[in-house]
């Protein structure tokens, strides 16, 4: 097989979690244009239908779901869909994630519990119900985890605690997998963005460009904001063969903010 054959994904299918718009939509395109079949489960139906309609486009089969990756069964019965639809699951990507910006001492219990649950346990319920399946068929896959160089450092001055704590928690996920599921064939790694330019950023940029500036684009030595598509290469390779000897790995795609 020839080093670009290796990045193909013809045959495959793949879910991608909170596909339905921003880096998860940018990342299922990517790995449509590769050839994978797409299944997108995400907790707003009309952006599953909307992002699965688009990448249709691209001459795939395409998957929309409504699910909650916070509740058990939901995690199942979108699972038992796609393998009701496609037979097999070869590839997770974990994106959906929410975040809070609110002061530690002002932040409720529910607020923290909120993003624990989308951003960790989603990624926990994700990646036990598709690795069990890969484990039970005995052909290995692929489990993509999004984390944030926020699981590595502070973004000051954003008051996140809980999101912080979350995607460190991530990072943990990812290696304990890949040292339990490695005997399964199945490689787990993460993805690890930095300041990316989604509709959130983009808005808040736009209403607070001094401190965007100072805080997000000035500390990054490419001094801008990193582009969703960007982050489509990194998850087609740790998708594909091409990274058939990588597991329990971080790809910090950042722009070098965190080289400091």
């Amino acid at each position: 097989m020839s080093l670009l054959d290796q990045f193909r994904l013809e045959g495959k299918v793949a879910i991608v979690t909170g596909g339905g718009r921003g880096l998860g939509k940018a990342m299922a395109r990517g790995m449509a244009e590769a050839g994978a079949k797409l299944a997108i489960p995400d907790i707003q139906k009309d952006l599953a239908e909307e992002s699965a309609a688009d990448l249709a486009e691209l001459g795939v089969d395409t998957l929309p779901i409504h699910a909650d990756v916070t509740d058990a069964e939901s995690v199942e019965r979108a699972v038992e869909r796609v393998l009701e639809e496609w037979g097999r699951i070869d590839v997770l990507l974990n994106n959906a994630g929410i975040c809070k910006n609110i002061p530690a001492e002002d932040m409720s219990e529910a607020d923290w519990q909120e993003v624990i649950d989308v951003n960790l346990k989603g990624v926990f319920l994700c990646a036990r119900e598709v690795g069990s399946h890969m484990i039970e068929r005995g052909e290995g896959g692929s489990i993509v985890n999004i984390s944030s160089m926020s699981g590595f450092i502070v973004n000051y001055p954003q008051p996140q605690v809980s999101y912080n704590a979350s995607k460190a928690g991530v990072t943990m996920i990812t290696k304990s997998l890949a040292s339990e599921w490695a005997q399964h064939g199945i490689r787990v790694n993460q993805i690890a963005p930095g300041y990316m330019a989604t509709e959130m950023t983009k808005k808040y940029k736009s209403s607070h460009p001094e401190e965007a500036e100072r805080f997000w684009i000035t500390p990054t030595p490419m001094q801008r904001l990193g582009e969703p598509e960007e982050l489509a290469g990194a998850a087609v390779y740790l998708a594909s063969e091409a990274s058939s000897f990588t597991t329990g790995s971080t790809i910090v795609i950042d722009g070098g903010y965190t080289v400091r």
